[in-house]
């Protein structure tokens, strides 16, 4: 049901290893030029910024000719018929972008992926229209199927076009379903615990099948993103970060939930981080144990807000010295193992990636932020002294002569 062969995917996958290989010069120019031959594929990429360029123009061009469409043939559209145009763009969005992959081979070059998400916002949009037209359909129902709809839709945009961030899509759009079953937000908040824990037991069970391929690592971003996603929905002051003025006084945010709930949540905020690190660290999956420090910070920062006190300005400038020190002591620890290694961790970059990817961030960073980098130069405005004669490049004397 994939979009992209596997023997397609996994000569992709092959190719960025020879290439980190090449760059770290554990390969010989004549083993690599042999290995590249064995690892071309047909499908076309491209590099970040191109990627990220036909993204925004395809997506520009999709919503211009949107918009000059309503604006020639405007005859006082009924919300249905709007729907029902949106819904036809959907499926046309969509099925240019399936176009795109099997008659043009692209892959994650920008525009079949601009095309994808016009798709998902067109369905949307045309489903709005029409249970907006339609007097049966209350709000809460008509929002209920949105979401419903957005969630499976983008699962499968996940599936079929592998694109890690129709996942994300889906568990946000996901988190909008339960308001139509209950009031209640200690409820909402479980029902979402739930679907996720659901989503996580899938993944965790179809990744064992798939743990030395190319799928791995989109179970593995798949898997981190769910166990950010319970975390998240568990911890009750994120929910305060629209009024910071409860993260600087002794006011509880647990008012709307019970007191049960509200002290059951702050008891699986400790609970989660180290089975989320366990697991990361069992699978050696880099992602995992991402999502694991992250949910830890996290806990460490909301944690006295959980207890009602009082946070101080001092309180993270103590959790950045609490977090260098933690990195100093585990990267001397594993230094200290044979061979600067301890039960499959080293501390030492073993691969050219995680270099070109901190290039691309700076690259983006100096983009962003210019003059945080290079100052502007400033003009200074020539001073002229006081007195009788002329400045120092005019005809005259100076002040004192």
């Amino acid at each position: 049901m994939r979009l992209y062969f596997a023997s397609d995917q996994e000569t992709l996958r092959a190719h960025r290893l020879l290439k980190e290989w090449n760059h770290e010069d554990l390969l010989s120019k004549e083993q690599y030029e042999r290995l590249e031959q064995e690892t071309v594929s047909e499908l076309r990429t491209t590099n970040v910024f191109l990627r990220l360029v036909l993204l925004f123009f395809t997506i520009v061009a999709v919503a211009a000719a949107t918009g000059l469409f309503f604006t020639l043939i405007d005859r006082g559209f009924s919300d249905s018929a709007t729907g029902t145009c949106f819904l036809v763009f959907a499926v046309l969005s969509y099925t240019a972008a399936e176009f795109a992959v099997t008659q043009g081979r692209l892959y994650r070059y920008g525009i079949e992926e601009a095309l994808a998400i016009c798709s998902v916002a067109f369905l949307c949009l045309g489903l709005v229209s029409l249970l907006s037209g339609n007097s049966h359909h209350s709000e809460r129902a008509a929002f209920f199927v949105v979401s419903g709809m957005g969630t499976v839709f983008s699962l499968w945009l996940w599936h079929r076009f592998g694109l890690w961030y129709a996942f994300a899509a889906a568990m946000i759009f996901a988190l909008f379903l339960p308001e139509y079953w209950t009031p209640s937000h200690a409820a909402q908040r479980s029902i979402i615990c739930l679907l996720y824990a659901a989503g996580l037991v899938c993944v965790k069970a179809i990744r064992s099948r798939h743990r030395f391929d190319y799928l791995e690592h989109d179970y593995s971003l798949a898997e981190a993103f769910l166990w950010l996603g319970i975390y998240l929905v568990l911890n009750l002051k994120l929910s305060a970060i629209n009024t910071p003025s409860d993260w600087w006084t002794k006011t509880s945010a647990g008012s709307e939930f019970g007191a049960t709930f509200y002290w059951t949540t702050w008891a699986l905020l400790w609970c989660l981080p180290p089975l989320i690190l366990t697991r990361g660290v069992r699978l050696k999956d880099r992602f995992v144990i991402a999502a694991g420090m992250i949910t830890t910070i996290l806990t460490l920062v909301t944690n006295k807000p959980y207890l009602g006190w009082q946070r101080h300005t001092w309180d993270p400038m103590l959790l950045g010295i609490v977090l260098v020190a933690v990195a100093v002591l585990l990267r001397r620890w594993l230094a200290q193992g044979q061979d600067g290694v301890r039960h499959g961790f080293t501390a030492a970059n073993m691969s050219a990636k995680h270099k070109h990817a901190f290039g691309v961030a700076s690259s983006v960073f100096g983009l962003l932020t210019p003059h945080a980098i290079t100052p502007a130069p400033q003009q200074q405005s020539p001073k002229f002294e006081s007195g009788f004669g002329g400045g120092s490049d005019g005809g005259g004397s100076s002040g004192d002569f």
